[in-house]
């Protein structure tokens, strides 16, 4: 019989989980977790988990039952699981499906398997102007306009809905995905974009239709909307993070589709199409001269009898846009991400307006697949300069922050890598102008920011590409989808306080196979023992979740 002291977790009453780092069974216990629990802490000795309503929720869209979770909590506790956490989990598990949307005879009907939760929800104000008439104690009818906005207050009192009132199909369009690229190379659909694919679609079923794929950066997400949009045969509008990514979507659209340059749109700052396929930016849809006048290109939405709505890098997604989607609910809707962490903290949002997510692959599982590079993480660790120190203890919170980012020794660092590496292709990402400034001039090196126009920022990224540059370095426009296939190298200097996203997105950088020994090498260069370090670990949260482990390296002046 086995011992419960044996095992690596200590499930505790707030449904936080501490999972033991040197325990034999660390990482079984971590895979398991990782589909109903979010890292939240992950201190040298235990790392600390939470189970929430929302990772609940997608644990049951995923099909996991109450009774599932609580087995793997009970296998690997040292202490057996308190009564009020299975009582939490049977009933955030319940709730999930306890509500539904069902479209019968041209109107959509709410209906509850539990009719007392209508009496213990038309109370409330926010969700009781949107019951417009009763049915039956289980049944109501709601208005098509409502559905996203409904939704929306619903899972904010804790219910989320199941959405079968299905879709408008959209305006017809051929697209197929041929065995040959336009450029002759043969393609073909991996199994695992494959399987994202056929699980979004169920089979054209009202239960699909909508969601969110996740994957790891080059892993091809793009691929899997292309899949879905062949599967849709429907006019289309995707919407993306910034004018780089437009332009590769495009491309991608051009290069692996039927569709022809006269079917592909782009609508962005420097151009304004609306054609059978089309391809926009947040930033131009949230735009607006005034903050008192409305979002006028959000129109976009209602220019075509769009049957699919792509969104690339969901977890991105602006404010303006959920309210916007939230009239578009008899819209498909596909979200893309390789994180869905949201530092908004909206993932609620995410998943009552685009839907639960639908399927992931963990990304050490896509590594040893070889399906994107194998990443060796390392934290370098390096002493302020005694005048920095000085100026460190004695500046405030904030200023600290920026102190310890830009520490000049951060530069004699990057040097040595870059000789250590010099035979590959380097990002140098970070977030202070001056600093990345100050690198570019020390360096000899292209340097792209948000200030930097499109056209010169594409024509150093596509130099970049092809190898004639070797050395580059980034602002935040990294954070976003930018495709940098040949990228080995990526050195950190410095990063936004504690951004998950944002340390997941710039190893992503990376991560496309390599030739070789398919390996990817991300340094965080971090001063040690200052706010520089401890927002370092908060970063790591995500890729310490997908099994990533940073070696630590202690620079020695």
């Amino acid at each position: 019989m086995k011992s419960l002291t044996d095992q690596p977790i200590i499930v505790q009453n707030d449904r936080t989980i501490l999972l033991e780092v040197n325990h034999p069974k660390f990482k079984k216990a971590r895979e398991k977790m990782a589909s109903f629990a979010e890292l939240v802490k992950s201190p040298e000795y235990f790392h600390t988990y939470r189970i929430t309503p929302i990772s609940l929720w997608n644990a049951a869209a995923n099909g996991f039952s109450a009774m599932e979770i609580i087995h793997v909590l009970q296998q690997y506790s040292k202490t057996g699981v308190p009564k009020q956490v299975e009582e939490d989990i049977h009933n955030y598990i319940e709730r999930y499906g306890l509500l539904s949307f069902e479209r019968v005879d041209h109107q959509i009907l709410c209906k509850s398997k539990d009719p007392m939760v209508f009496e213990g929800l038309i109370p409330y104000p926010s969700v009781q102007k949107y019951f417009k008439e009763k049915v039956s104690r289980g049944t109501y009818i709601i208005d098509e306009k409502d559905r996203g906005f409904l939704k929306q207050e619903l899972i904010k009192l804790g219910y989320p809905v199941q959405d079968f009132a299905g879709y408008q199909e959209g305006e017809f369009l051929s697209i197929s995905l041929p065995s040959r690229s336009k450029s002759g190379k043969t393609f073909h659909l991996r199994d695992y974009q494959r399987k994202a694919i056929d699980i979004f679609y169920e089979k054209g079923a009202v239960s699909g239709g909508s969601g969110v794929i996740v994957l790891p950066c080059g892993s091809g997400k793009t691929i899997v909307g292309l899949g879905i949009m062949e599967l849709l045969q429907s006019e289309t509008l995707i919407l993306t993070t910034n004018a780089t990514s437009v332009r590769q979507w495009i491309d991608e659209l051009l290069e692996k589709t039927t569709l022809t340059k006269e079917q592909v749109g782009e609508y962005s700052g420097q151009k304004k199409e609306v054609k059978p396929v089309t391809v926009a930016t947040y930033q131009i849809l949230t735009y607006r001269s005034k903050d008192t006048l409305e979002f006028e290109h959000m129109k976009l939405f209602q220019k075509r009898d769009w049957g699919l709505i792509i969104y690339d890098e969901v977890h991105l997604l602006p404010a303006p846009i959920f309210r916007q989607t939230a009239n578009i609910q008899a819209k498909r809707r596909l979200g893309l991400t390789a994180t869905l962490i949201r530092e908004d903290g909206k993932e609620d949002e995410v998943f009552s307006l685009i839907g639960p997510k639908k399927y992931e692959v963990p990304w050490l599982q896509m590594e040893e697949r070889g399906w994107i590079a194998k990443a060796v993480c390392t934290d370098i660790r390096i002493p302020l300069p005694v005048k920095w120190a000085k100026q460190y203890i004695e500046a405030s919170k904030r200023l600290k922050y920026r102190i310890a980012s830009t520490n000049p020794t951060k530069i004699k660092v990057v040097k040595e890598l870059l000789k250590r590496h010099q035979e590959e292709s380097i990002l140098i990402i970070g977030q202070y102008l001056d600093q990345l400034k100050d690198l570019a001039k020390e360096l000899k090196v292209p340097l792209v920011t948000g200030n930097v126009k499109q056209q010169e920022r594409d024509r150093i990224f596509q130099s970049f590409r092809t190898g004639d540059t070797k050395v580059l370095i980034v602002s935040k426009v990294a954070n976003f989808a930018i495709d940098l296939p040949d990228a080995k190298v990526a050195i950190q200097v410095s990063g936004t306080f504690g951004s998950r996203q944002e340390e997941a997105q710039r190893l992503g950088r990376i991560l496309r196979p390599k030739d070789g020994e398919n390996e990817a090498y991300f340094y965080s260069l971090i001063s040690h023992q200052t706010v520089d370090q401890d927002y370092a670990l908060k970063r790591q949260l995500f890729l310490l979740e997908q099994g990533y482990e940073y070696a630590i390296q202690d620079y020695l002046v």
